[in-house]
Order: C-alpha cells, then sequence, then structure tokens
C-alpha cells in the first residue's frame, strides 16, 4: 500500500498535506485520498494524518464543502481505536482553534460543534496519554479564550466535578483536581466560586488520598485569588486550618510554600488575628521540611502587612514588593479606629514615631525624687486621656471605634492612638508645645491627691470578684491543651527547636496552674480589656520613669493584638501559647530596641532568628540567604521608623560567612537604600557598602550592576568620595571575568552625570582609557561609546579645554597606536562623535577630521573599512557636509574615492554602496 514510509522523523519540517497535491495511480481526488490515509489500516499513516490537520484546514479552507468534509473526518478519526493517534490529533486542536478564530466570519460555529465536544470527551478517554494532552490542549484554549461560557459551564465543569466526585476512580479525581485549580485563574469569579469552589472544598477534605489534599494546598493560593477576599474568608480559611494541620508533612509544608498568597486575599484583620498564630504553628513544626519552607515564607508572608496606600507599593503578581511612585501627598490616618495598625508613610521626608517610643516624654531635669516619677506617671495619664478625647472627636464614626474596642482597650491603646494620630494638625501641635503637659511648676509642686486609681481598682476588684469562678474554668482548659501539646513533642525533644518551644509551653503551663489557685498579678494581664499598668498597680512595682510605663504599655497593646480571635478547638492552644510567651518572658533592654506594631511580633523575632547559626543546623543551610533575600520586602512593610529592628539583623548579614548570602544583599542594598531615605544610609548602609566593595567578585557584582543607582542616593560630598574607589573594578579576581568590566562600563556611561566635569577629567578618565585597551574586544566596543560619552559630558557644560586634551590625549593614544585595533577603533569613535553630535561639528573638523582622513593609507583593510563606513554612512549624511562651499567637503570626497578604488574588496564595497543597505549590514559586520 502505498503511504508515508519514506517520511522520516523529521517529516514536521515539511507541509506534511503535500501528498494530497500530487496525482497518483489511484486517480482520487485530494479531499478522496485524504480520507483514505486518514482510515487506512497503516497505522503511521493515521499519524501523519492527525499531525498535519492545520495543513489540511488550510488548503480546504477556501470551499466550505470541502472544509465540512475535512470536519467530519477529523470527528471520525478522533475515535480511532490507537491511543498515539488521538494524542496526535488532540495535540493539534489548540493550533487548529486559532486557526478557525482567525477564519470566523467564513466558519463560524465550527470550533464549537465539532472540535470542542472532542476535547471534553478526551478528558475522560481511558489512555492516560490521550487525557494528559486533552488537558493540555483544555489549558490552552482557556488561555487563550477560545472556549465559550456556555461551554465552560455546560460541558467542561460537570466533566470535572464528576471526575472529582467522592466515588470516582482515584487516578481521575487526581487528575481532575489538578485541571480544575490551574483553570481558576482562567475563568470568572463567579463561575468558579459557584461551580467549582464547592468540590474544591470538599476536596481539601479528602480522607482518602492524600495526593488531593496535596494538590489543593498547593494551589490554595491561587483558589483565593481567583474567588476574592469575602468567599476566601468565608469557606477557604477553615479549609486551609485543617490543611495546615496535616498528618502529612508534605501537606503542611505546602500551605507553607502558599502562605504568601493566601494571606495576600485576605483582610488586614484576619491576617493579624487568624493566620499570623496559624504561621507559627507552621514555623514551629514538627518536622524540618516545614520549618524549612516556612522560614522560606516568613519574609514574603510579612510583605503582606504592608499597606500599600500607605507605603507607597505595590505586590506584584509573583509576590515581589515594587515601589509605585507617589503621585499625591498621603491623607491623614488619625481617623482610623483605635485597633489597626500604624503603618508606614510614602513620604521620604516625614519624621515618624517609633513603635518603640510612641513619644518622648521626659521633665526638663529628670531627677530620682519619688514626687518627679509621680508627676511623669500622672501627665502621661493626661495625655492618654487628652488623646482619647481628641481622637473620638476627629473620627467620622465614632460609635463605630466605640463597638470595636471595650473602655479598657480604648485606655490601653492611648500611646498607640499618639502614635497614629500624630500626622494630624491638633496633635502635631499638642507634641510640640511640651509645656501642656510639663511645666516647672507643674513638675515642682507636690500633686494634688488623684482618687481616681483608687476608684478604679475598687470597681476592678469587684469585678474579679464576680468573675472569680470562671478564670479557673479558663485556666483549666489552656492547661489541658499545652499538656496534649507537650505530649506530643516528646518523641522530638532531641531537635533544639522543639527543645525551645517546649520551655516555652512549661512556662505557659506554670503559669496557668498558678492562674488557677487565684494569682492576681496573672489573671490581670490575661485579662483581654484589662486597664494600663500604670493606672492598677500598686507602689511597690511601680516604674521609675515614664519611659517603662511606655514599654510595658506597648508590650501589653503588642501581645493583646496579636492575640488571636480563631475560634476553632484544634487551633485554641496556638494562641495560648503567643500570649503566654511574651507574658512569661518579657522582653529585655536589648529586646525591646525590636518592638514594632507594624506586624505582629512573633513574625519579626521569629524572622530575626534566621540569622542564627543554630537555625542553620536544624531548618536549613541556606536560611541566612532566604532571610537576606526578603528583608529589602520586610524593610518596606516596617518603614524606615522601624529600621531599627532590623539594623542588628542587616548587619549580621552583610557579615556572613557565606558569599551568597552577602551576594544577596549586595544585589538589594539600592533598593533598601531608597526605602530607608538619605539620612539612614549614609549612617547604615554606606558602611557595608564599603565592604562590599573590597569583598569577592561575585559579591561586588552585585553592588556594581546597581553602583549608579545607590551613588544617586547620597549627598554630593559623600558621593565624591567613590571617585578614588571606581578604579579598583578595574581589577579583577579572575582576569577571564571580562563582564564584570563591561558592566563597569555600561554603569560609568550612567555615572557621568553624577560628577561635575573636573573630576571627570580626573579620575573617570583614566578608567576609561584603560578599558579601551582591553583584551576582550566587547569590553573595548562598549568603552568606546564611554569616551564618546565622556566628550559628550565636556562640551554639554562647556568644558571646551578639557574636551580639547582628551582629544588629543585619544589622537595620539589611538590614531598613532601601533596596533591596528587601536586605529580602528579610533574610526569608531570619530563615527560615534558624529552620530551623537557631542560636540560642535567646527570642533570635530578642526581636531578629529585630519586624523580620520589620514586613516586611508592605513596599511591594514579592517581600519580602512570602518574608516569607509564612517564616511560614507555617517560623515558624509550629515547637513554640514551636504552644504556647497563647504571646505572640507572636498577632502572627505577625495578620500571616498580613493577607496573606493581600494584593492580590498571589502573596502570599496562599503565605500559605495548607500547608506539604506548599510544600515542593513552594519550590524552584522560590527559583529564580525
Amino acid at each position: 500500500q502505498v503511504g508515508f514510509e519514506d517520511y522520516g522523523p523529521d517529516c514536521d519540517s515539511m507541509r506534511i498535506t503535500a501528498f494530497l497535491d500530487i496525482p497518483g495511480q489511484d486517480n482520487l481526488t485530494p479531499l478522496a485520498r485524504l480520507e483514505k490515509y486518514a482510515f487506512s489500516d497503516n497505522i503511521f499513516n493515521r499519524q501523519i494524518i492527525a499531525r498535519g490537520l492545520l495543513d489540511v484546514f488550510r488548503d480546504f479552507s477556501s470551499n466550505e464543502e470541502d472544509f465540512l468534509t475535512v470536519m467530519e473526518i477529523v470527528v471520525r478519526l478522533s475515535e480511532d481505536a490507537e491511543p498515539t493517534v488521538r494524542t496526535e490529533l488532540m495535540e493539534q486542536i489548540p493550533p487548529i482553534a486559532i486557526f478557525l478564530q482567525e477564519s470566523r466570519p467564513k466558519f463560524p460555529t465550527a470550533f464549537f460543534e465539532y472540535l470542542m465536544p472532542i476535547v471534553v470527551r478526551y478528558l475522560t478517554d481511558v489512555n492516560n496519554q490521550v487525557r494528559k494532552a486533552g488537558q493540555e490542549a483544555l489549558l490552552i484554549l482557556l488561555e487563550q479564550d477560545l472556549v465559550a461560557q456556555s461551554d465552560i459551564e455546560n460541558k467542561v465543569c460537570p466533566i470535572l466535578l464528576d471526575l472529582s466526585a467522592p466515588d470516582s476512580d482515584d487516578e481521575y479525581k487526581v487528575e481532575a483536581v489538578n485541571i480544575i485549580c490551574k483553570m481558576a485563574s482562567m475563568l470568572s469569579r463567579t463561575t468558579v466560586e459557584h461551580m467549582l469552589l464547592p468540590r474544591f472544598c470538599e476536596l481539601c477534605s479528602d480522607g482518602k488520598l492524600f495526593q488531593v489534599r496535596k494538590i489543593c494546598a498547593a494551589n490554595f493560593g491561587d483558589i483565593c485569588n481567583a474567588v476574592g477576599q469575602e468567599a476566601t474568608e468565608r469557606l477557604l480559611i477553615p479549609k486551609f486550618f485543617e490543611l495546615c494541620s496535616d498528618s502529612v508533612w508534605g501537606m503542611r509544608k505546602a500551605c507553607a510554600e502558599c502562605f504568601m498568597a493566601v494571606s495576600y486575599t485576605t483582610s488586614p484583620e484576619v491576617r493579624r488575628s487568624k493566620l499570623s498564630p496559624l504561621f507559627i504553628s507552621l514555623i514551629s513544626d514538627t518536622c524540618r521540611w516545614v520549618r524549612q519552607a516556612a522560614f522560606q515564607s516568613l519574609g514574603p508572608f510579612i510583605s503582606t502587612f504592608a499597606n500599600p496606600s500607605n507605603a507607597g507599593l505595590y505586590i506584584r503578581e509573583d509576590g515581589t514588593l515594587s515601589i509605585r511612585p507617589s503621585t499625591q501627598d498621603v491623607k491623614s490616618n488619625s481617623c482610623q479606629p483605635s485597633n489597626n495598625i500604624t503603618l508606614m508613610s510614602s513620604s521620604t521626608n516625614a519624621t515618624l514615631f517609633s513603635s518603640e517610643q510612641p513619644m518622648e516624654i521626659k521633665p526638663e531635669s529628670l531627677t530620682e525624687d519619688t514626687s518627679a516619677e509621680v508627676n511623669t506617671k500622672l501627665s502621661v495619664e493626661n495625655l492618654n486621656k487628652d488623646t482619647r478625647e481628641e481622637s473620638s472627636g476627629c473620627c467620622t464614626n465614632p460609635g463605630e471605634d466605640a463597638s470595636r474596642l471595650s473602655q479598657g482597650d480604648r485606655v490601653a491603646a492611648g500611646v498607640i492612638e499618639v502614635t497614629k494620630d500624630s500626622s494630624s494638625p491638633e496633635m502635631n501641635s499638642r507634641l510640640q508645645s511640651a509645656e501642656d503637659v510639663f511645666n516647672t511648676f507643674l513638675y515642682w509642686r507636690p500633686p494634688l491627691p488623684d482618687i481616681s486609681q483608687d476608684l478604679e481598682l475598687l470597681q476592678f476588684k469587684t469585678e474579679k470578684h464576680k468573675e472569680s469562678c470562671s478564670v479557673p474554668c479558663n485556666n483549666c482548659v489552656a492547661s489541658s491543651e499545652i499538656k496534649k501539646v507537650l505530649e506530643s513533642l516528646q518523641e522530638h525533644i532531641d531537635d533544639p527547636d522543639v527543645q525551645a518551644q517546649v520551655q516555652v509551653l512549661s512556662a505557659a503551663l506554670r503559669a496557668a496552674q498558678f492562674d488557677s489557685v487565684g494569682d492576681y498579678e496573672t489573671k490581670k494581664m490575661e485579662e483581654s480589656s484589662s486597664k494600663l499598668q500604670n493606672k492598677t498597680v500598686s507602689d511597690e512595682t511601680a516604674v521609675s520613669d515614664a519611659t517603662c510605663n511606655q514599654d510595658n504599655i506597648s508590650d501589653q497593646s503588642t501581645t493583646r493584638i496579636l492575640k488571636s480571635t480563631d475560634s476553632e478547638e484544634q487551633h485554641r492552644g496556638t494562641s495560648v501559647f503567643l500570649k503566654k510567651e511574651q507574658e512569661n518572658n518579657p522582653p529585655s533592654e536589648d529586646d525591646k530596641s525590636k518592638l514594632q506594631d507594624i506586624i505582629p511580633q512573633p513574625l519579626l523575632d521569629q524572622y530575626l532568628s534566621m540569622t542564627d547559626p543554630a537555625r542553620a543546623q536544624t531548618v536549613d543551610t541556606e536560611i541566612a540567604k532566604h532571610c537576606a533575600y526578603s528583608l529589602p520586602g520586610v524593610a518596606l512593610t516596617l518603614g524606615r521608623q522601624n529600621w531599627h529592628c532590623l539594623k542588628d539583623t542587616y548587619e549580621t548579614l552583610a557579615s556572613d560567612v557565606q558569599w551568597k548570602v552577602r551576594r544577596t544583599l549586595a544585589f538589594s542594598i539600592h533598593e533598601l537604600a531608597v526605602i530607608l531615605g538619605d539620612q539612614l544610609t549614609a549612617a547604615d548602609l554606606v558602611p557595608i557598602f564599603n565592604g562590599f566593595l573590597k569583598d569577592l567578585d561575585e559579591v561586588r557584582i552585585g553592588v556594581l550592576k546597581h553602583l549608579y543607582d545607590f551613588l544617586k542616593l547620597l549627598h554630593a560630598d559623600k558621593r565624591r568620595e567613590y571617585l578614588y574607589q571606581l578604579q579598583e573594578f578595574v581589577v579583577t579576581d579572575n582576569s577571564r571575568n571580562w563582564r564584570f568590566r563591561y558592566e563597569l562600563a555600561e554603569q560609568l556611561i550612567l555615572i557621568l552625570e553624577l560628577y561635575n566635569p573636573n573630576d571627570v577629567y580626573d579620575y573617570l578618565r583614566h578608567i576609561a582609557l584603560t578599558l579601551c585597551s582591553d583584551k576582550v574586544s566587547e569590553v573595548r566596543w562598549i568603552s568606546f561609546k564611554l569616551v564618546v560619552a565622556i566628550l559628550q559630558k565636556f562640551y554639554a557644560n562647556s568644558a571646551n579645554a578639557l574636551g580639547l586634551n582628551f582629544i588629543n590625549e585619544l589622537v595620539v593614544r589611538f590614531r598613532h597606536c601601533s596596533k591596528w585595533v587601536g586605529r580602528q577603533a579610533f574610526a569608531f569613535i570619530c563615527q560615534a562623535v558624529v552620530e551623537e553630535e557631542c560636540m560642535p561639528v567646527d570642533q570635530f573638523v578642526e581636531h578629529l577630521l585630519p586624523s580620520l582622513l589620514s586613516l586611508a593609507s592605513d596599511p591594514v583593510p579592517n581600519v580602512r573599512v570602518l574608516l569607509a563606513k564612517a564616511l560614507r554612512q555617517t560623515l558624509l549624511e550629515k547637513a554640514y557636509f551636504k552644504s556647497i562651499g563647504n571646505p572640507h567637503l572636498e577632502a572627505a570626497e577625495e578620500t571616498i574615492l580613493a577607496l573606493q578604488s581600494d584593492r580590498d574588496q571589502d573596502v570599496s564595497f562599503f565605500a559605495t554602496i548607500k547608506l539604506r543597505q548599510g544600515h542593513m549590514d552594519n550590524t552584522s559586520i560590527e559583529k564580525q
């Protein structure tokens, strides 16, 4: 039988259907011959027909009747018993669909009537390869928006729901959930939420196949993004909690990897109250792989706490943070409820309060006298009371605030309100006029008796007596939860992370047991609506100054904000642990400098611990690199006012023994400089930047690639100090690392604008000339452009004397160079000078043109070729040389005539060729 036996495996590169046009011995028409081979007994013939269907449709698209006949043949071919034929056919469906879309006026419904049913049918094919081909084709069609909405809802989704049903075959179910997750981002939100979301929630709880739950966990962020915030918080977050506590560690690891995407879809309240405690449980997981994934996601998760409107940033689709230029001033944030967090301001010059010290309140001359301490404390209380009154008056809906916070919460949030409301004009005036709060009269006179504390204490004791029965019960529940977790951790007691967790839980257990007996002080801190500590403690526990009061208030406020509001029984223990850990392990003096109120403090503490050497042994050897990679995003989230929280960590990373860690920081130091501003950059980043300049080439390249971006952020005097160090980049550890010098030349072209002509002449000129003599041609060619940019710098700033001196140096160094590459470089420089018009024409014809024309007698053809190109393609095309009576035109034309009759064929070619042709071949010749 005549078939395609002569076609080899490379038949894809030829027109497969060409045989249809060749009349053979069968005397059949092309259409009949197509049908003959499509249903041949030879499998290879049917495969070739299926593979060449696109060409077949193009050949028969001119006649509607023939086209429909071909379509019917395709439908019959799709029922072929050979799986390889069906697979080949399905792989051609997407390009055929695109062709039909382009030919839609002729065949508007051909795809939906004939081909779409084949795609849907192949989703349930008995052969695995055919099903995979159908799934891939479906995704391509959805991505190209070639599937009608009615087909999605009436054909595709019902099939996928049937395949993913609880009683479905395991293999079909795994494939169905995989395709559901992948196509969710391509469908409308309504379709996903109404048709696919309920089944996805069921699959997340599939107890039969862990593979199904793992696919759900791995794609959880995409599903959340597809359905939006409301459906995520209502339906998906509970399922996410279940997956994060799954008995299979692979599920928990997948949840940790997609945590950022899930967090980005939720509201700030859910992110802080529910997801933060959940993430702490993952980062303290008993499985090392789960902890490793959690630490890698910690920085991206923290970045979701950033406020785009206040911080001037946005999160890309890949999760990276990018700065959006501010188009208008950020509005005041003074009317926010007091349980919201203080966020960054996009203003680079605004002075922001640190969360560590929301307000600095000191008398004029602080002494150790008891009356001074009392006056200081009373002044803080009075200021908090005034602040509450002011904030309640300025907010548009004070009733909403009152419903969100109890009176005790309002008092406890006093200092935080001062921080947030400091942007309002009234608060600014209050802060600036410190004599309203402190003056010498109030400071030195004995304080009047204040019975408000006694009244509040009496009322508090009454409330405590009424609730004394309920507290032990709550503590018993907490104790039982802690005991269960401690028992589960005993088998992993050898792990240092588990040992640390056991210590924290043991302390929490002792505190809970102590509470059950009625200890007053501990129960007071566990009350969610407790009063400020400086208004309820007795005289022997009074703090020594107002700063300590503020720190204690900040600690309690942070504890209250971080307390989980999750009502699920299985995660109640996590909320208790977060609170107990802070209550039983009060921060030391060093730790107090790490306090802030932008993100939950345990998250920041875990992030700062990533530089601990013990983490590299128990979690991941490259954990420090992950910390360095996400540090700009964390810094942008916290804001420059909280840079003190990250400063020590950044310095530790900058001195890490692994060069990969330092390299990561070097590549992002310019971004961090934008975030911190010029003052913090000069104080904290410049010393580290200087250290990177002397590091390994692998680290220096990170600094070099963004050298201009970093230097432009510095003050002029500080920037000038680096003129002496730029020449150090010319020397590399490995002389073969020519890309390093190439990058230096590119950066110097940008850096020229940062310095005056004198500095360029004294320092950068030498570097440019050194690079022009490099052994690698790529470095030389980019350096020639640098030389032209330097000339343009001189003449643009009217430094003609410096420009003339530089030209004379170029003539001596290149025109009269003993090597032909130097003389060729001179011709290229002259051509670039004319193209860029970087110097006056009269200066060029006087100082450069004579030396350029003298190259016509150069013995090396390569030099004369470049001269011919410079004259024909650039010089003679300028209006100056086209003007009649130009004294220099005659000399240039004589040189061109001489080059046209040159003995070298290439020289005469480029001297004769027209400009348009010359530009067409210019790139290829330069590469040669």
